[in-house]
């Protein structure tokens, strides 16, 4: 008999939406803007996940603070405002999310979007009415501490085995490893299918059509 979740957590980049160009567009005009070296495409898409000043230490490790704040703005500047590089859900993410409302399960997000960057982005696709619960850095540690996932667990009263962790890269798997959470890696994102099973998901899916095929039977409903 197929365990049952009572929530659904997802990450958002690269999960739901598919916003890899414009993320990494972000992080090399923001670069450029600033004189730092801009780094390949592939270097940059590897931090997605991260919350920006997270993200830019990493690509970035020998600038200091207050440049690493100055990169921060500029990015969410670009990424909000200027990027002309157009971004939407997933195929079948609002069929999925349909579904898990229907079982009266609940649905969160634990991304590493800054909360402005994530509310615009639910308002741009009319997503909010779906999630119970979303959760960004700015109210927690950025990925992959298992923070945001504790105080998601905590607003609904339930254990970590109530719960399921949707992401497509390595910091969505470590951050439900280190609490202990089911994982399913999905390989339309940011990271190869080969580094997410390393974090031993429960499950590993292509795309968001096999994830609802795989979810419609292990939905607690309410």
């Amino acid at each position: 008999m197929n365990k049952k979740y009572k929530c659904i957590v997802f990450d958002w980049d690269g999960t739901l939406m598919n916003s890899e160009a414009r993320i990494v567009d972000s992080i090399q005009c923001s670069a450029r803007r600033l004189s730092l070296p801009v780094l390949s495409y592939d270097q940059s898409k590897e931090i997605i996940g991260l919350s920006i000043g997270k993200a830019v230490e990493a690509l970035y490790p020998t600038i200091d603070k207050k440049m690493v704040a100055e990169m921060s703005i500029a990015y969410t500047q670009h990424f909000i405002h200027d990027s002309t590089i157009s971004m939407e859900p997933f195929s079948g993410a609002k069929k999925l999310l349909s579904l898990i409302k229907r079982t009266g399960a609940k649905a969160s997000i634990a991304t590493g979007k800054s909360r402005k960057g994530l509310n615009k982005a639910l308002s741009e696709v009319d997503f909010a009415e779906y999630f119970d619960m979303t959760i960004t850095p700015v109210e927690s540690e950025s990925k992959p501490s298992p923070l945001m996932l504790k105080k998601i667990l905590n607003n609904f009263s339930l254990e970590v085995e109530d719960a399921l962790m949707v992401g497509d890269s390595v910091f969505d798997m470590q951050m439900a490893l280190n609490i202990g959470m089911d994982s399913v890696a999905i390989s339309h994102g940011v990271h190869e299918i080969e580094r997410l099973k390393e974090y031993n998901p429960v499950a590993c899916v292509n795309n968001l059509l096999e994830l609802e095929t795989w979810l419609a039977t292990r939905l607690a409903r309410g």
